[in-house]
This record gives structure tokens, sequence and C-alpha cells, in this order.
């Protein structure tokens, strides 16, 4: 039996070509990528690479992956990461890592986003997995009032020892629930855009263009879309 994220993150890692600037997400999937590009540029690979947080460019470091800084960069020309959950539309939720501001900044200045993950990831509709939001603490409770109000259960996210989880923007994440999942994810994504005191939602729609999937028989499927929908409100 097969890690079906091994599988997805070391194959995504082929999609990488000579010269690129390349985003690198967050999570336990993306892991696997960043060790096969670490050893394609042991192998001769020449990139640079744009990560989307502390723990993915700490981990890039020590692997020794070349790394420059977003303000440097124009455009990336593939970004590579997972995702909490995926549609048929390529629709996601992003962010149970923490990192989706920064995975969003990204993906926003990328030509090719590429998804990964294992097969129980892709869904017919979002919502399974609770939505994360990330609030500027100070209006972390109005914020939280005003999901209620639209039938959102939200909950705080928290640290091992209870405090409030902090994201490397040093805001807070409200993990939230919708009794009957997410049936429009660009108009919801659209509506919670306006609440004052929402830095970012975990909702990535239009942003995906190539889907890997790794499966438990060491087998991937590779899904693409040959061109990425507008994103609500941009």
């Amino acid at each position: 039996m097969h890690n079906p994220k091994q599988v997805a993150g070391r194959r995504a890692a082929e999609f990488v070509e000579n010269g690129m600037a390349v985003g690198l997400g967050t999570g336990s999937t993306v892991f696997f990528t960043l060790e096969r590009l670490a050893e394609r540029v042991r192998e001769g690979l020449k990139i640079r690479c744009v990560p989307t947080s502390i723990d993915t460019e700490n981990k890039a470091r020590v692997m020794g992956i070349p790394l420059v800084e977003l303000g440097k960069i124009d455009a990336l020309d593939l970004t590579i990461d997972g995702a909490d959950e995926i549609d048929g539309a390529f629709h996601m939720i992003k962010g149970g890592g923490g990192a989706l501001l920064r995975e969003k900044v990204v993906a926003s200045i990328t030509r090719r986003q590429i998804a990964i993950v294992g097969a129980e990831k892709v869904v017919a509709r979002l919502g399974k997995f609770p939505l994360p939001i990330e609030v500027v603490p100070f209006a972390r409770e109005v914020i939280h009032r005003a999901l209620g109000a639209r039938g959102a259960t939200a909950t705080l996210r928290t640290g091992p020892a209870g405090q409030p989880y902090l994201t490397d923007n040093g805001n807070q994440i409200l993990d939230c629930r919708f009794p009957d999942g997410i049936a429009d994810p660009a108009s919801l994504e659209l509506e919670l855009d306006r609440l004052p005191g929402i830095v970012e939602t975990g909702l990535f729609v239009g942003l995906a263009h190539v889907l890997v999937i790794g499966r438990e028989d060491g087998s991937v499927e590779v899904r693409e879309r040959a061109t990425a929908l507008p994103r609500a409100g941009r």
C-alpha cells in the first residue's frame, strides 16, 4: 500500500521545468514535493521558489531548495500546493495548515496552479471540511456573530495549550461549518470578502488549473482544466 500524499506530491514535482519561478505550498502533501524538488536541484535543476509559510521556508532551506522573496517576483510559472477539499469545478477549501492568506497571494500571481491531494479530498460539494477564515483579532467576535447570522457554526482555532492559534501574519482563524455545505463557492467568497475584519477566506475559486490525485495502489490521476475561472469579486 502506498501513501497517496507521497505519490501525488512527488508526481507534481515533475511538472517543474528548468528556469521556472515556483510557488511552494504548505502542508504534509507538499512535503513530498519538496523532497523530490530537492533531489532534482541536486541533479542540476535551476529554479527559484517562493514559500507560502515560514514552515515551508524552513524546510526548503534545510533541503537546499533555492528561495527568493515574493516582492522580487512579478509572476510565478507554477505553484504546487495541497487542498483540504476540491470539487469537480476545481474550487477548493484550503487553510487547514493555517497558511491560507499567503497561499492565496501566491496563487493569485501564478500562471499554473497544481493541486495535489489524496483521492478522499475530491468531493462533490465543498463544506464537509470546515472552511478556515482568517480574521483580525480585534474583529473576531463581530465576524463570529455575522457568520452565525448566515447559518454557519464558527469555532476559534486554538493551539496545543488552548490559546488562540495565530497565523504567520499574527491573525486568528475561525473554522466554519455550513449545515448544507457550500453550494456556490464563488458567491460565498464574494459575500465574506465584504465583511470588514476578514483578512482572507479558505475558498480558492477559479485558481487551480491541474489536479494531481494520488491513490493507495500507487497510481496517479492527473486532471487538467484548460482555462481558469474568474475569481469572485476580482
